[in-house]
């Protein structure tokens, strides 16, 4: 019996797609025009072509802003992955612990980005913080103001404290699929608890880890609030990444050629990315 389709339904769609038309494309495209176009106010444009692209590209602001990027990002997942693993798999699985523990790990996600920083901005203070005066006590010297490695030790702290939790939860969700038939097996063949991880847990959770690890790389990679409201960028440069340079170029310099071309750019690296992400992962996960 050949089945009949109801183009009708399209038009519950339609309210959705004129949504998305208004807030993602109708924007992009205006980023796209002011990328190829120079302008010296009363709303007059002059063609540009390629020249904001090319001086974004041949900026060692954009490299060394790139840099921190990566290694930011790197050092996010290197932590937050197997961190994240390893709370899951030593969460509980049955009685009151399990929605407890799941409420404490939930808690950190629901504040806002501006908060977290006002937190460990205020936190992390010499004067009035309470690591600051911790550290103080201990004779450790700790300034994230002035100083370059307690800068980024306080964002990378921050951050784990912030987001692990959506690791930990991706992670029990997958280990919460696991049929227990699976560990009566194993526990029959006497394996060892790596063997259990190794064979069992691992492959069940793939498809979640590479949802956490791509959640985990874009919003890392993209991140904004948290350096600008703890650090604003400093000391000097050394917390200054893409997307602060980007906000410093289109609201505090109003170069909105280059900022526009920047935000482009941006745009493409994490698309990139992320699709090698996601095609290598899934390609090892295809061939085990």
């Amino acid at each position: 019996m050949q089945k009949t389709w109801n183009n009708k339904a399209w038009f519950m769609v339609l309210p959705v797609l004129v949504l998305v038309a208004f807030s993602a494309v109708i924007p992009l495209m205006t980023v796209v025009n002011y990328s190829v176009q120079d302008t010296f106010g009363n709303n007059a444009f002059f063609w540009a072509g390629t020249d904001w692209f090319t001086d974004v590209l041949q900026s060692d602001r954009f490299w060394d802003a790139l840099q921190r990027n990566l290694l930011f990002s790197g050092i996010i997942l290197a932590i937050e992955i197997p961190l994240g693993i390893l709370i899951a798999l030593n969460m509980p699985k049955k009685g009151l612990g399990v929605p407890v523990c799941l409420v404490l790990m939930a808690l950190p996600l629901l504040i806002p980005w501006n908060v977290v920083g006002t937190i460990w901005q205020v936190f992390g203070r010499v004067d009035i913080g309470l690591l600051g005066y911790t550290m103080a006590a201990l004779g450790i010297q700790y300034n994230y103001v002035n100083n370059v490695f307690d800068a980024w030790v306080t964002l990378i702290v921050m951050d784990i404290w912030h987001w692990t939790s959506l690791v930990v939860l991706l992670c029990y969700a997958g280990l919460a699929s696991i049929p227990d038939a699976y560990y009566q097996a194993a526990k029959i063949d006497g394996a060892s608890r790596w063997a259990v991880f190794r064979y069992i847990q691992l492959p069940k959770m793939k498809r979640v880890l590479l949802i956490a690890f791509l959640l985990r790389f874009m919003d890392s990679f993209m991140i904004y609030t948290e350096p600008f409201v703890i650090t604003g960028g400093g000391p000097g440069n050394a917390t200054t990444f893409l997307s602060i340079d980007l906000v410093k170029t289109a609201i505090g310099q109003f170069d909105l050629g280059p900022a526009a071309a920047l935000s482009l750019i941006y745009f493409l690296i994490i698309l990139l990315l992320s699709w090698i992400f996601y095609t290598v992962m899934t390609n090892s996960d295809a061939q085990t």
